[in-house]
């Protein structure tokens, strides 16, 4: 159908459209804590207009946790390793301020009897391409804090410390 429509559109004299690009497949991120538990994974899916992010975690505490992309995809240790906020642009933390927020600032996840069940859409990251691409030289991870999302403090939204990680595209 591409090379028919290609060969219409040089029949006609006109450029040929851009065709559309395969999606690209998605991708199941498995979220550990630092004593390497599985606390469940997270399947993203690219869309034209962001990422799709459908949760499935368990074993954590009950309450309301900070939900991030940060900048470093490497899971090691107490998760300082995988970096502040997925930040590209540097622009301020917080889905509630002026010139923010982060590429990788999301709404909190809520767990309800040790589980947590969600879907989320970021419009401002891809997997590849754009401004704040995912798997660029320093690859991307995926984070839950210790503790709710402000959406205001700066620079992390006073979502205490690290949870548990899933590495989305590891370092170059």
């Amino acid at each position: 159908m591409k090379s028919l429509l290609a060969a219409a559109a040089l029949t006609l004299g006109v450029a040929a459209p851009a065709l559309a690009q395969t999606a690209a497949e998605p991708m199941r991120i498995e979220m550990r804590g630092a004593d390497g538990a599985s606390h469940g994974a997270v399947t993203l899916t690219q869309t034209p207009n962001g990422v799709l992010l459908d949760g499935d975690l368990m074993g954590l505490e009950d309450g309301v946790y900070g939900f991030h992309f940060h900048q470093t995809g490497v899971c090691e240790g107490d998760f300082t390793s995988a970096g502040g906020h997925h930040n590209p642009t540097n622009r301020s933390h917080g889905l509630e301020v002026e010139g923010g927020p982060h590429a990788g600032d999301m709404p909190n996840v809520y767990v309800v009897d040790g589980k947590a069940r969600f879907q989320q859409f970021n419009p401002m990251v891809r997997f590849t391409g754009g401004y704040a691409a995912l798997n660029d030289a320093d690859g991307t991870a995926l984070m839950v804090h210790t503790q709710a999302d402000d959406h205001t403090s700066q620079p992390t939204g006073d979502a205490g410390g690290r949870m548990a990680c899933g590495v989305v595209f590891e370092r170059g």
